[in-house]
């Protein structure tokens, strides 16, 4: 009677010796080897959710907010200046199956860290004054940072295309 296996076949092509995973640096691979260099340090690869993005870039966006009450006396004009980084860092750090939502969430994102800064006064009706004239006076800095990350998601988009094309051209 016949036996099959039960686990994988090891991989033909690596000695078992570099199966076992990565060696700490210094150490030799083989007996008498030079020691690794050291990895080099990367940006964090991509895993937020859409909903994660947008968590994300409205609690920096409302940091940022907080900042700029702190030291530079609720300045729309640094808080507009660091909107296009966070909004970079956003579509950068979301999952590619996510990619469309960082361009959505990112604008609100910017009005709600925004909201805190605007300088209205009175009730609610001068609140929400304040904010819809602090997002009309600098709405050149909320659609660059969603140019920013609307041309970040679509580069990422082609890449992604491109990557996925790529091998079936050759075969």
């Amino acid at each position: 009677m016949e036996q099959y296996r039960t686990r994988p076949a090891p991989h033909p092509q690596r000695p078992p010796a570099q199966r076992r995973g990565p060696r700490p640096a210094g150490v030799p691979a083989q007996s008498g080897g030079a020691p690794r260099p050291a990895p080099v340090r990367r940006m964090p690869r991509p895993r937020l959710t859409g909903l994660g993005g947008g968590l994300f870039a409205c609690t920096s966006m409302v940091l940022v907010a907080g900042l700029c009450w702190l030291l530079f006396g609720s300045s729309l004009f640094v808080y507009g200046l660091l909107f296009p980084p966070v909004a970079a860092a956003t579509a950068l750090w979301v999952r590619p199956a996510d990619l469309i939502t960082a361009p959505i969430g990112v604008p609100i994102a910017f009005a709600a860290g925004v909201w805190p800064i605007s300088g209205g006064s009175g009730g609610f009706g001068g609140q929400l004054m304040g904010l819809v004239s602090a997002l009309s006076l600098h709405a050149g800095w909320l659609y660059a940072g969603t140019l920013v990350a609307a041309l970040i998601a679509v580069v990422r988009k082609a890449v992604l295309i491109g990557r996925r094309r790529l091998p079936r051209r050759v075969a």
